[in-house]
Order: structure tokens, then sequence, then C-alpha cells
């Protein structure tokens, strides 16, 4: 009889000692791929401060609002990933006010986007200004368009491992960028070969729009990472 006492109890200690180490495996998962989210969001952030640069540079210089409005776009992306390095620094990552939070953030840097380029837009047009050729920002749009999608399928890919919306919606804003760079490509070689000056904001007002509408939808989506 006092054997089956002493079986059961080491039966349990060894259940015990098994969820233990489990865990500490998923303790350790969660870190590397936190510790992945980071590295992904410098890595973009390093790129997006150049393409920041560049774009505001040729902006000024042709006079293109588009150009312009797609430099502002990758310094907002450019803070949305700074949000993701404050969620997974330390334990924010793990409570979901600051997930909430985050999310929050990256919305409204959609709205601001959209009401500086909605306005800028407007007044090109009513104005009737001309902007200038501009065959770096042709350059820029040429190479962005291609390269953000694989940026955005690695943040999307470790977001939903680690059930963060606010990674997956950080990586929708660098498949936005990507389509932002065909509608700029579009206006800048519209402008460069054909002459329509007016697809230049024409181009900048879709990349408005579809701000607009990125933000409205991430600020709605609040803890479902597998429908954003």
């Amino acid at each position: 009889m006092s054997a089956r006492p002493r079986g059961y109890a080491s039966i349990v200690t060894e259940l015990v000692q098994l969820e233990r180490r489990i865990e500490s495996q998923s303790s350790g998962d969660r870190a590397k791929l936190e510790a992945r989210a980071r590295l992904l969001a410098w890595g973009g952030n390093a790129w997006h401060l150049l393409e920041f640069g560049i774009a505001l540079t040729a902006g000024i210089v042709a006079g293109s609002i588009a150009l312009v409005g797609f430099g502002a776009d990758s310094l907002i992306e450019g803070l949305s990933g700074f949000v993701i390095v404050w969620l997974f620094t330390g334990s924010r990552g793990s409570t979901e006010s600051a997930e909430r939070r985050a999310q929050q953030l990256i919305a409204a840097s959609y709205f601001i986007l959209a009401a500086y380029i909605g306005v800028e837009s407007v007044r090109t047009l009513i104005g009737g200004h001309h902007p200038e050729t501009s065959w770096v920002g042709i350059g820029l749009a040429a190479f962005t368009a291609p390269t953000m999608p694989l940026l955005a399928r690695a943040k999307r890919r470790v977001g939903r491992k680690l059930n963060s919306s606010a990674t997956v919606n950080e990586a929708a804003q660098n498949m936005i960028c990507a389509y932002l760079s065909v509608a700029l490509l579009f206006g800048l070689l519209a402008n460069a070969v054909a002459g329509w000056w007016w697809a230049d904001p024409a181009a900048a007002l879709i990349i408005a729009a579809v701000a607009v509408r990125e933000g409205r939808e991430r600020w709605r989506c609040e803890g479902c990472c597998d429908a954003c």
C-alpha cells in the first residue's frame, strides 16, 4: 500500500518539473521572438531614416508634394518602429494595456500623415504648382516598391507568433509604404514623361486616403491580431 502513494507523488513531481521546463522553454522562445521584433524594427528604422532624407531633399528640390509626403510617411514609419522597440523592452510586451497603447500610437501616426499630405496636396492643385522632374525620387520609389513587402512579411510573421496586434499593424505600414511607392512612381513618371503635373499631388492624395483608412482600421482593432 505504501508503494502507491510514493509512485503517485513521483508522477506528480515529474509532471510539475515537465510543466516548468515547458514554461521555461516558452519564455525563452518569446524572448527570442521579441529580440527579433526589435531587430527588425531597428533595421527598418535605419532604412526609413535614409528614405526620409532622400525623399524630403528630392521633394524640396523638385517641389513635389508627393515626394515630401512619402518622406513624411517614412518618418512616421520610423516612429512606429520605435513604438515596437518600446513595446518589447522590459516586460511591456506581455501586458494588454501596453499592447493597446502601442496600437493607438501607430494608428494616430496615420492620421497625422493624412492631415499634412491632404492639406498640401489641395494647396498644390488649387495653386496650379508644377513640380519638376525628379529622377532621384523615381529611383527611390522603384527600389522601395519591391523591398518593403519583404520587411513587412518578416515583421508580420514575428507579430503573429507573439500574438501582437501592434507588431502586425506596424508591418502593415511597411506594406502601405510599398503601395504608396507604386502610386508615387506613377505620379513622378507621369509628370516626367507626359508632363501631367497634377499627377504628383493626385498621387499624394492617394497616399493620404490610404493613411486615413488604415489609421481608422488600426484604431478600431482591439486585440485582434489574427484579423489585422
